[in-house]
């Protein structure tokens, strides 16, 4: 299950800074000039067994100079919306403004769960400084600072606390859900209609016909899953109009939500940027995927060495992981749709697909044995045993051996691809954990 999670605030009070830290790495520019951020950026956290979205959103001004002052209000409203939880940020060092007032008046309007969080509080002695926000009408403020962060334990624990559980999914959770993702005018509302026999959704040449991702049920010719058709996602620097920047999160939620993903490719087009980015989206989620290039129709070469090529071109932009069916279809004349419905089954059964761990240790020992991981500083790797973990989101062994510090990421490879080569892994994403036996 999918969750959002928005930060928002004044500017120059730290978001950027927080979400970098809860996310683990500097993706958000940091700068002591206030608006520096205005693009929105995405994140995934994991905390306590539990995923979700980060979103950092542009300061909240009002009357200033900034040219882009209406634009990046209008973003922050539109993320306190769709978002599941709010974390509010504020400066402990500067107090109460005016401008954490409006803001708090706009959180509690929403309804939404909304966590204040006093940033900058580096030391004990600006702790107490935070009951001025009490002001606020939000309860009590979470104490921490994103600079060396101290006290987001306690603010990631609150957020679990109050994203929907699990069993508040409004969708069938029994059923598959196979989500259509890709650039604008890809063909992905097309392809949902043809696969339906109706013109249930909108289709149009101009990018961006499609605003909201669209739940439909399947149930034809043995096959029953639920379809969602979602809104194309377009290069940040392309995101100029609210009612876009919403779809764009929705998109997120339903690749987030789906067990499948089909990507749509547009064969007149080739593989660009943007559709590699919607990949890295699949792949930080851990979806299945189907790599479906749509407009076939339209291409004059349609040779067998032209289909490798193509395959070839795609599989090296979306290495290391390269094994995930590759289909050339139509949804225009509908060539080859049906075969993405049968592939779409075949890798959501590859996902749930579970291996006897005597059948593990049996193939994989002796393979083991014979390629064993390389030695480290004179210290010899020993794998003793293989079991898969219990059923979750993806296929996850663990391999017990003596020195798991040692096992570096190309011996990862390697056993994962010795697991794809002896079992049907196809389309689906695996984890590799080494512990200690």
């Amino acid at each position: 299950m999918g969750n959002v999670v928005a930060i928002v605030g004044r500017p120059n009070v730290g978001k950027s800074t927080l979400f970098n830290r809860l996310i683990g790495s500097r993706q958000a520019i940091v700068n002591d000039e206030a608006g520096t951020t205005r693009d929105r950026q995405y994140g995934k956290v994991e905390w306590a067994g539990r995923e979700f979205s980060v979103i950092d959103t542009g300061g909240w001004v009002v009357q200033s100079d900034d040219v882009f002052e209406e634009e990046i209000n209008k973003q922050v409203k539109i993320a306190v919306e769709e978002a599941d939880v709010i974390l509010f940020v504020v400066d402990v060092m500067n107090g109460a403004t005016s401008l954490d007032d409006e803001v708090a008046h706009i959180l509690r309007c929403s309804g939404k769960p909304v966590i204040l969080a006093a940033n900058k509080a580096d030391t004990y002695d600006r702790h107490a400084a935070a009951a001025e926000f009490y002001s606020l009408g939000l309860g009590d403020p979470y104490c921490l600072s994103a600079v060396n962060g101290s006290g987001t334990g306690e603010v990631l624990d609150r957020v679990v606390e109050l994203l929907p559980s699990a069993g508040e999914e409004a969708h069938d959770e029994e059923l598959p859900r196979i989500a259509v993702v890709g650039r604008p005018n890809a063909g992905k509302s097309s392809l949902i209609n043809a696969f339906i026999g109706e013109e249930r959704h909108i289709v149009t040449d101009i990018a961006g016909t499609t605003r909201d991702s669209i739940y439909t049920r399947y149930d034809k010719f043995g096959l029953n899953f639920y379809l969602v058709d979602t809104a194309g996602i377009r290069k940040k620097g392309k995101v100029n109009e609210d009612l876009e920047y919403y779809s764009v999160i929705r998109s997120i939620r339903a690749i987030e939500n789906s067990d499948v993903c089909l990507l749509m490719l547009d064969a007149t087009r080739g593989i660009e940027s943007q559709d590699l980015n919607i990949f890295s989206i699949i792949r930080k989620n851990k979806k299945g995927l189907i790599v479906c290039v749509n407009k076939w129709d339209l291409v004059e070469d349609k040779s067998t060495a032209a289909i490798k090529t193509y395959e070839r071109a795609i599989r090296e932009r979306m290495a290391p992981f390269t094994d995930f069916p590759i289909l050339f279809i139509s949804a225009l004349t509908k060539q080859r749709i049906f075969k993405v419905l049968e592939t779409a089954k075949a890798v959501y059964e590859n996902r749930r697909r579970r291996v006897t761990t005597g059948r593990l240790n049996e193939i994989m020992l002796p393979i083991i044995e014979q390629t064993p991981p390389p030695a480290w500083k004179g210290k010899y790797i020993k794998i003793k045993y293989i079991t898969q973990l219990p059923a979750g989101s993806v296929p996850s062994f663990a391999f017990f051996c003596n020195l798991p510090q040692w096992v570096k990421e190309p011996y990862r490879r390697f056993l994962e691809n010795q697991l794809r080569e002896h079992w049907d892994f196809h389309g689906t994403p695996i984890q590799v954990f080494i512990r200690e036996k």
